[in-house]
This record gives structure tokens, sequence and C-alpha cells, in this order.
């Protein structure tokens, strides 16, 4: 390759990378894998150097992500930097050739942890109150993101008095994974795009505008570094760790101290194999040096830190071959493509079918049927489609084309002017009858046993239901002829429709299946209307005054109410004696009044539900984190992490018969 040729792929693969970074950072839709990323960067790396064509803005000089015009821009006053990363052991070992060499000596060791795939921020607490929180940004600067990460349950608002008046802490926020498919089912529900793997939920919703909507996202946080004013020598990267923990800031159980570079290696290997039992994404291992003081010796690129390096572990991918696109109909008339597959082995399970979420998926990545592809799980959860494979071969088959009708109905589909999904509205379309009813029977909502998927595909088929309110009509003698049932069948399942009706009035509000009103959602509408009259006839000013609620949701509420069918329905409910107000319990006491409780591990008698109600009922709280604010560990066997951290920061830990003792049982 000459010089000219060089200049010509570098301007390509800059702007490759540049559009890259846009995606990944303040878009949160990523179109190429961190692998191939990475692989064009060294790419680009090793032409800028053997041709001598640096630029001070090239990708290879600057940290991926920018500050947004949405937020407050801060400086961070120390660099909140990326890693430089590899895939190899033989790479690892230069790096630690590299600091042995920088420092002259080998009279140091490092501290492994696991690299989670999530958003990098910055947290700054001033005489122990949490004042600021920032995005990575462009490594100099972010975003003032505050407001947003103060609805984090992770992160206290406050630290223990022995914390120092000045703290600095790096963390990575995140989602679990089944937390990222639940909201990936929902937003897919509600139309709108899908986000791409946890990372990229995350980051997006760390960027919304609105607090209360980023309070109802999954997100957690993990603390990596700490950084304080006066810091001597010995404080080291595992000593942080520990203040972190005794300050009540959670970290990662999964750190180890390695005093050579072969035993970074063993526990690669062993973590490689352990990141498929955790309930989070992990994108590989951090190698910091342990001494912090080393830092400055060891200094830093203009993208990277010298004392510290990345391994990345390799994505799970598999190829297989598209049999045939079809299409499914949702709750709430969503049409969502799935790629139906040939069977193939993937994160130890076989996968036979793939999300394609909507049509201008489809589009952007040009899938077609009969078309190889790459599939991945994202969160190593859900199936999709990454690219695919040699899309300019010329045997393909046509695009893709999305039907004007509904594949059930035959209705016509329509896509509303802020979403990306068709959806099907008639009322009567077969599925979303049955999806309906099967949510109002779900356990979160009025919790009818055996009243499964199969049991109302019969029920709607055979026309003896065409609502939810429906079931309540139902008489023994109309089903127990159905395939699959007899007398005691048919008895059984009237009896649980009719105990139905003791289900509590949010359950009531979340069986009716009103977009965008979850569970959460549901208990804090029942708070603030504590009637179905009452919630019936509100404005969306007075359902935006409640904490939790937002534009969109107020708007969904209200229009569903104003629908006559809808309000058709909920008088038939309460004709049938549904629970339509709130109860409200009196405290059997105040004892655990202003205590934060943390469950962990199985009690001998009590399910965590029954254990949690308690805590309620004698007027304590109980949250899903360990931190300084917790007042007590409610532990049982098998207890995990939460249990050790508990012990760190000194919390009060209980077992079930304490408990009891407590309340008075």
């Amino acid at each position: 390759m000459n010089k000219s040729e060089a200049k010509a792929r570098v301007q390509e693969l800059r702007e490759l990378l540049n559009k890259a970074n846009q995606a990944y950072y303040q878009e949160a839709l990523p179109f190429i894998s961190d692998k191939e990323f990475d692989e064009k960067l060294k790419e680009l790396q090793t032409l800028e150097s053997e041709f001598d064509l640096h630029e001070p803005d090239s990708p290879t000089k600057r940290v991926g992500g920018e500050v947004s015009s949405n937020f407050e821009t801060v400086q961070h006053p120390v660099p909140l930097l990326s890693l430089d990363n590899t895939y190899n052991e033989d790479e690892l070992n230069d790096f630690d050739g590299r600091v042995k060499k920088i420092l002259g000596h080998d009279n140091y060791d490092y501290m492994v942890e696991l690299k989670f795939d999530g958003a990098s921020i910055r947290l700054r607490y001033e005489n122990r109150k949490f004042v600021l929180g920032a995005t990575r940004g462009d490594g100099q600067q972010g975003d003032d993101i505050t407001n947003n990460l103060k609805t984090i349950q992770d992160i206290p608002l406050e630290l223990p008095e022995q914390a120092p008046d000045i703290v600095e802490v790096r963390g990575e926020a995140y989602m679990e994974r089944e937390a990222f498919a639940r909201l990936n089912e929902r937003r897919e529900e509600e139309g709108l795009n899908v986000f791409a793997n946890p990372r990229n939920s995350t980051a997006g919703s760390l960027k919304m505008q609105d607090p209360k909507a980023v309070a109802q996202r999954p997100i957690r946080f993990f603390a990596f570094d700490l950084i304080l004013e006066n810091e001597d020598e010995s404080l080291t990267q595992f000593k942080k760790a520990e203040l972190l923990q005794e300050f009540g800031i959670p970290v990662s159980e999964h750190y180890r101290i390695c005093s050579k570079i072969d035993e970074v290696h063993a526990i690669i290997q062993e973590w490689d194999d352990l990141r498929h039992k955790l309930p989070y994404e992990t994108d590989g291992v951090v190698i910091k040096v342990n001494q912090s003081h080393y830092r400055d010796q060891l200094g830093t690129t203009s993208k990277f830190p010298r004392w510290a390096i990345a391994y990345k572990f390799e994505a799970e991918q598999a190829t297989t071959r598209i049999n045939d696109i079809t299409l499914q109909v949702g709750r709430l008339g969503t049409i969502t493509p799935v790629a139906e597959l040939e069977a193939v082995e993937l994160a130890g399970t076989t996968v036979k079918r793939a999300s394609l979420h909507n049509e201008d998926e489809i589009r952007r990545k040009d899938i077609r049927i009969g078309d190889t592809v790459v599939v991945e799980k994202a969160g190593e959860i859900i199936p999709q489609v990454i690219n695919v494979v040699n899309p300019d071969r010329e045997d393909r088959n046509p695009p893709f084309r999305f039907p004007e009708n509904c594949p059930a109905c035959d209705s016509e589909l329509i896509k509303y002017e802020d979403e990306v999904a068709w959806r099907c509205v008639n009322p009567t379309c077969p599925p979303q009858v049955r999806i309906r009813i099967e949510h109002f029977a779900s356990r979160d909502a009025m919790d009818i046993e055996g009243l499964g998927e199969s049991v109302v595909d019969q029920l709607v088929s055979a026309g003896l239901i065409q609502t939810y309110a429906d079931l309540y009509e139902l008489q023994k003698d109309q089903i127990r002829d159905l395939e699959r049932m007899a007398e005691k069948s048919a008895q059984n399942l009237i009896d649980a429709i009719e105990k139905s009706k003791e289900q509590p009035y949010e359950k009531v509000i979340y069986a009716l299946g009103i977009r965008f009103v979850g569970k959460t959602v549901a208990k804090d509408l029942a708070k603030a209307f504590k009637s179905m009259e009452q919630l019936q006839s509100v404005t969306e000013s007075d359902l935006e005054a409640v904490d939790s609620i937002g534009p969109r949701i107020a708007e969904s509420v209200v229009s569903f109410f104003r629908n006559d069918k809808n309000r058709q329905i909920v008088d038939t409910l309460k004709a049938h004696g549904l629970q339509f107000e709130l109860e409200e319990e009196e405290l059997a006491s105040n004892i655990f009044e202003g205590k934060k409780f943390v469950l962990t591990g199985s009690l001998p008698t009590l399910t965590r539900k029954e254990a949690t109600e308690l805590i309620e009922k004698h007027g304590g709280k109980t949250a899903s984190s360990v931190s300084g604010n917790t007042d007590y560990v409610l532990a049982g066997e098998s207890a995990g992490s939460k249990l050790d951290k508990a012990k760190k920061l000194g919390v009060s830990v209980l077992d079930e018969e304490n408990f009891r003792e407590m309340i008075g049982e």
C-alpha cells in the first residue's frame, strides 16, 4: 500500500468509526460489533503510525463519547478516559512488559475486576452529600445528569460520617439481563424501537430529559474507582474497593489481587466461564496496577491510561439461515416480524427464532428470507440478527415487504406518528383478545389459576368470551366439555375466577391492560386515586401531578377511560364485585418506621413476598441492594454477596426467628 492508498483508507476508517461512535454513544443504536470496531480502530492506528497520518481529532486520539446539547456540560477534574483493550494473551503480556519497563521494577501487583457492559459515570460528594453526577462524555467533560442519577437506588444520596468531605466516584450504570429483556418487550409492544443490548438501554435511559421516566427504568450501579483529595501511597485499588463499600456504595464482589500476569490469565479463564451465570452483562476483565501511586509515573495517552487495560471476551455468535419471516400480533396490536431460523446452538441453548423488531430494522439491516445471518443473544437472553453474511450475492430473494393488512384479522394496519411499529387497531382481532385475557388472568394481575393460553384459546374460539369481563359470566356446564376439561377442572376454574374478585384495587388497574401502565404505575395510580370512579374521571394534568407519571402515561390512561367500549367493560367488572377501591390497611405497629430492609436467601417459612408484606405492615420499606443506608438484612439459606456486604458495612443481620421476635410473633 502506498501513501495515497493509505490516506484514502484512513479517511474511510475515520468516517466509519466516527459514525459508529455517534450511533453507540449518542443514539444508543450500534450497527457494528465491539470486536469489529476494535479491529478497525487498530487498523487505523497502524496506518496512521506507518504513514505518519496523525490528526488530533482522529478516533484513535479521542474518547468515543461527546457531550450533549440537551444537558449542561461539566469539566472532569481528573479525565475520565476509556481503556485500551485486547482479545489475546500475548497483548496482555506486552502490557505487563510495558508496565515493568516504565516502572523499572516488578514490585507491583494487579487488581483484576469484571468489566461491566454499561455506561461509565462520575459521582461527586461534598460534605457527604451527592451534589453532581455526569456522563463520561469525551473524557475531559461530560453531561450533568445529576437529577437522573438521583433516581437510581444503588447510588446513595448521602455518605456516612466516616467519609471524607470530598469524594469522587467512578462507576458503571447497567441493567440486569432479565430487566433489560422485560424493558425491550414493553417497548416492542408499545411500538418503540428496541435497544440492541443492556449497555445501550442504560445509556439511552440516562440521556432522557424527564427524571420521572428514568426512575421507571431498571438501572443499577457498580463503582470501580475512588478519587480522594489527599491520597497517600498506601491507598491501593483494593483498599479503594473496601472504602467504597464502607461508604455504602455498591462494588461488584468479583475482584482479585494477582501478583503475576500468569495469575491474571487464570482469572480470565475462570471468569469467562462464570459470566454466563451472572445476572448482568460483562464483556471482559479490567486489569489495573493495584498501587495507585504508580499512576502518575505510568501516565496516560490522549485516550487511555497506561496503568490499566481491558481484556475483552469473545461475543457468542452463530451463523444460520433464515427460512421464513412470520408476523406476531401483540396485546396492543403491535405487529412484530420474527425470523424463523434453522436451529443453531447459541450460549448453551437451541435457537430457532429471533425477533426482527419492526419494518425499519429489517430495512436497515437488509434482512431477507433465505439469507445466511449472524445471530447473537442480546444480553445473553434475546436472540437477535446482527447482520447478513455476503449481502452482495446475486441469488438473494427480493426484499421483504411488510403487509398492509393484519395477518390475523385482515384489518388495515396503521402506524402512529411517533412510533416505528405497525399496529392492528381492531379491538376484536383474535390474537389481541386472547393476549389481553391472558394478561388479565396472569399472576401479577387477577391471578386466575388454570386460565392459561390453551384454555383462553378454547374459550375465545368457542365464542364463550370476547373480553375479559365475560369471564365472570361463565358457567361450569359451558366449559366442562372443552378439551382436557372435566367436571372437577371446570369447577376449579369457576372457583378461581370467583376468588379473583378478592384481588386488590391496584391489581385490577394493572389487569385492565392500559398501555404504559405496569405494576408499579398501577400501584401509584391506586394510591393517588383511591377508587376506580376517581380514576375514570381524572385529567392528564391530575395524572402528571403524580411523581412517577409523565405525559405518555397520562394521555394513555385518559384515552383508555374515554373509550366507550372500555368503560362498558369496567362497568361490567364493577357489577361483578371486583375491588374498585383502595383498602387502606392499618399498620400492625410502627416498629420499623423509617427502617430499610434488604432480603437475601431463602427463609424457612416465609416467601419473599410474605416477608415484604410483614415489613411494610410494621412500617418498614424494602430495597434491592445493601448500602450504608440499609438498617437490616433479613437473611435466609444460601444468602450470597448481599450478606457479605452487610457484614462488611456493619449492617444488622436478622434470621427469620429474630425477625418474628421483633414483630411479636
